[in-house]
């Protein structure tokens, strides 16, 4: 019976297993070039980034710059999503038209993103991102009332300007019935508020027909101030832009928008005027091509430079390619609701 035959090579001797301490085990092979990257603090290397946590089943990712804002005051927000002006806003809260979660709203009452707010009873979204303020430039004709609701039944400016599907037109100031010119309209209260103040001095510029003509003692009054009503008023500058027959046309700029304003001042010395136009408001001048009851949207970038915004940062338009022209509206006034 024959035996087998032996293998001649020589036993290798048995190698010891490489272990890790515990926490340190590689969870894959390490790839070419993942050896550049040394522990943390070591020499001659950088730190390997860490993972990013494997989220939750079920959890929804949040997206960058989505987190909640700060608490507000209820003034702000309320005319950042248009409701009305921070004064309008003041006196609702005053008079107990506004609510935070089911509580009469108080002044100075600061609100987040989780809290309920209602005006008039009905639930207001609030803004939970910033959006550019929109600013309409409107030519008022003569026949018109800056008031929402009249109840003399006359046709009101808010009629021909388009419909907002969140929100509200602001004016921005007033002008009398018989009074045309420029009027600006947003849909931020802020911006509004900015555009009305006192402090921030705006100039009112206004295209004036008189029955007659100033003498200069009536220009220098004028220019000093008259006395009103209301207090002192002056224009800041009174220009003679001529005329034919009885009518003279001045041009004149002020300060502030008071009631009939313009028109009782040159009544203080005796004339009368029989049309009046505003031409500019602070830095916005009437357009020429907008016409009487046309309006026409500021653009994103003049709108953010009136409101003391900074400027969208917009993708550079591509090479052969126009900027979009900004569109004059002809409009007609909505029908009205007969049972309103």
């Amino acid at each position: 019976m024959s035996t087998p035959k032996k293998s001649k090579r020589p036993l290798r001797p048995p190698t010891k297993k490489k272990t890790e301490p515990a926490g340190q085990r590689s969870e894959r092979p390490t790839l070419r070039g993942e050896a550049a990257f040394g522990e943390a603090g070591g020499r001659g290397g950088l730190a390997r980034p860490a993972r990013a946590p494997v989220a939750a089943p079920g959890a929804r990712a949040s997206a960058p710059g989505a987190e909640l804002a700060e608490p507000e005051r209820l003034q702000k927000v309320l005319a950042q999503a248009g409701i009305g002006s921070r004064r309008e806003i003041e006196e609702w809260i005053v008079a107990g038209r506004i609510s935070v979660n089911g509580e009469p709203a108080v002044l100075g009452q600061k609100v987040g993103p989780g809290d309920r707010v209602k005006c008039n009873g009905k639930l207001v979204q609030l803004r939970s991102a910033a959006r550019s303020p929109r600013v309409l430039m409107y030519h008022k004709p003569e026949g018109e009332i800056v008031s929402r609701e009249d109840p003399e039944g006359r046709p009101t400016v808010f009629e021909r300007l388009p419909i907002l599907r969140k929100g509200r037109w602001i004016a921005v100031g007033r002008l009398d019935f018989n009074t045309s010119g420029l009027l600006l309209f947003t849909n931020d209260g802020t911006v509004a508020n900015r555009l009305m103040h006192p402090r921030y001095e705006l100039e009112r510029e206004y295209a004036v027909r008189l029955l007659g003509q100033l003498t200069d003692e009536q220009v220098e009054s004028l220019k000093a101030g008259v006395q009103l009503e209301d207090g002192l008023a002056r224009f800041t500058t009174l220009s003679d832009q001529g005329g034919e027959g009885v009518n003279h046309w001045y041009k004149v700029t002020l300060l502030e928008g008071r009631n009939r304003e313009v028109r009782r001042m040159f009544e203080a010395v005796g004339l009368t005027v029989s049309r009046l136009m505003r031409v500019r408001y602070g830095p916005v001048s009437l357009p020429s091509r907008l016409k009487r009851g046309m309006w026409m949207e500021m653009p994103e970038a003049e709108v953010c430079e009136l409101a003391g915004l900074p400027k969208p940062q917009g993708q550079a338009s591509r090479p052969g390619e126009r900027e979009r022209k900004v569109r004059v509206h002809r409009t007609t006034p909505r029908e009205r609701n007969p049972g309103k």
